[in-house]
């Protein structure tokens, strides 16, 4: 059986090997063309651009990075996140070009392990994967809500509460969900407004603030300064275990900043040149990026008048107080107005990139009630079933926000933790199945092996950096509960694996080669009919 369906699946690609190279691709791997194929190289970088996002992780974590290590923390810690998570993009974008498709790290985990442990490999892939997605939305879209409840207060007597942030939460990803329900046909426009509102938006906010500022700090203040505000009732972790700690947990903001750009991956199976486009686009989200973002940091930071009165500010954002103390209120509204738009933007494409992976889990039989969320709307040609999960999961997730003085700063941290394990399971077995391992057109040569293991030894330690606690002392308020929420999904994707998964996912499912045999790979009991398939001959 597994030679016919070879034979098949080799005559589904011939059959459209004329029409779209891309396609023919996606068949090798057992794939339909569903998804709407329409992006460029630019505007699949444009997707991981706007979702790395830094006039989005920068302002939403600079309190904690002034109280966390303070500007030289930031400042060289940027520099180094920046050159370890170029290392995790180039081994990334090699395994991308060699396996170009929505699934992303999943679907790489299945094809770079040993066929018998490819279903295993894939399946805690998908829910790391899953767990950062839904966490990196909730940062970025709860960030949105809390600087339009910020900027509400400018010259009004409007009182920011969680309740409200919550509300306000609530109504951003109404409206981001919308988005990429009904208007799928001009997101890649939408891509494009967000790329220039980024690049020329940032750019825009440190030119006026610094021209503004009635005072500048000195270079000493913003290379040399070490703060640690850790200490809920004064004692910081500095001073009850070691500087270095407060550096470690400190670069969170820089990695956090510096997230999400396997969305070029997950946009692949719609962009044109997949095998060259998505990794480019990894890579060059991340540069532009780390430098825009250094720029903007480096901006603020020059830019602070008041040290004690911008941490302390009645906004509750630092960078709002920034605003004010250097451009006025009019001024500060309309770069608040500059970064909510961003944030917004972010968040949207955060939503796209999440549905589709979500997407792409569920046609796999990855997921609870993946009959229903692994289908593709026939009228807009997008999963907009798990576009609604992604909003849902992601509501739920700010929920704590509502009791947790620390809540937000422990999403981001899952979402790290998450994507970025999520990431190092496919470049880990890239390294240990390295003889296996079949090229596409981008690869890095002799530097592949040692930058894909600096890759790996570098997410093993943020791993564990970002589940340690931010504020001493530890107590319900401000328990880091990312070592929650990720015992949570590793219990559930361990547990339900010995229970039940283990006897029927098999990793990506051969949905060429099934439906040529005449089934429905969504249809009940389908899967367990390609099961056998799947095991004799996995998707290579």
């Amino acid at each position: 059986m597994s030679d016919e369906a070879s034979s098949k699946e080799a005559q589904t690609a011939a059959g459209i090997m004329a029409g779209d190279s891309d396609e023919v691709e996606l068949a090798r791997m057992g794939y339909k063309q569903e998804l709407r194929r329409d992006l460029s190289v630019v505007q699949n970088f444009g997707v991981s651009f706007s979702i790395i996002s830094v006039i989005t992780g920068i302002p939403s974590l600079f309190l904690y990075g002034l109280n966390t290590g303070g500007p030289a923390v930031m400042v060289w810690g940027w520099v180094v996140v920046a050159v370890f998570t170029m290392f995790v993009g180039l081994a990334m974008g090699e395994v991308c070009s060699a396996h170009p498709t929505s699934g992303g790290p999943y679907f790489w985990a299945a094809m770079l392990s040993e066929p018998k442990n490819s279903a295993f490999a894939s399946w805690v892939t998908g829910w790391f994967n899953l767990l950062g997605q839904v966490a990196v939305t909730t940062g970025i879209s709860f960030a949105c809500a809390t600087f339009i409840s910020t900027v509400c207060t400018f010259g009004t007597d409007f009182v920011s509460t969680p309740r409200t942030n919550i509300g306000i939460y609530a109504a951003v990803l109404l409206a981001q969900g919308m988005i990429n329900t009904f208007g799928v046909r001009i997101l890649r426009y939408l891509n494009n407004v967000s790329v220039w509102w980024h690049a020329l938006g940032t750019t825009a906010l440190v030119i006026a603030i610094l021209a503004k500022a009635p005072t500048h700090q000195s270079g000493k203040f913003v290379f040399r300064t070490f703060i640690d505000g850790t200490g809920v009732d004064g004692v910081g972790w500095s001073e009850r275990a070691s500087p270095a700690y407060v550096v470690v947990i400190g670069i969170l903001m820089a990695q956090y900043t510096l997230t999400g750009f396997d969305a070029s991956a997950h946009m692949t199976e719609e962009t044109h040149n997949a095998a060259m486009s998505g990794p480019i686009g990894i890579v060059m989200a991340i540069g532009v990026s780390a430098v825009l973002g250094w720029f903007l940091l480096l901006g603020l930071l020059f830019s602070i008048q008041d040290l004690d009165n911008t941490v302390a500010s009645p906004t509750g954002e630092p960078v709002a107080q920034i605003f004010l103390d250097t451009v006025g209120e009019k001024g500060a509204i309309v770069l608040m107005v500059i970064v909510i738009g961003a944030m917004f933007w972010c968040g949207t494409f955060s939503v796209t990139s999440n549905s589709r992976m979500m997407y792409a889990f569920a046609r796999d039989g990855g997921i609870p009630g993946h009959k229903f969320f692994g289908k593709v709307d026939s009228r807009f040609k997008s999963p907009i079933r798990t576009v609604w999960l992604a909003c849902t999961l992601s509501f739920i997730l700010g929920l704590p926000s509502l009791g947790s003085s620390v809540a937000f700063s422990a999403a981001t941290s899952i979402a790290t933790i998450g994507l970025y394990i999520s990431y190092a399971i496919p470049i880990a077995l890239r390294v240990v199945y390295r003889a296996r391992f079949v090229r596409g057109p981008f690869h890095l040569g002799a530097f592949s092996y040692p930058v894909a293991i600096a890759a790996v030894l570098w997410i093993a330690f943020i791993s564990i950096a970002f589940i340690l606690p931010g504020e001493n002392p530890v107590n319900s308020q401000t328990l880091n509960y990312a070592i929650v929420a990720v015992g949570i999904v590793l219990t559930y994707c361990m547990g339900f694996w010995v229970l039940s998964a283990r006897k029927w996912f098999t990793g990506p499912v051969k949905q060429i080669a099934a439906e040529e045999m005449g089934i429905d790979v969504m249809a009940p009991g389908a899967l367990e009919k390609v099961v056998e398939v799947d095991r004799k001959e996995p998707v290579r």
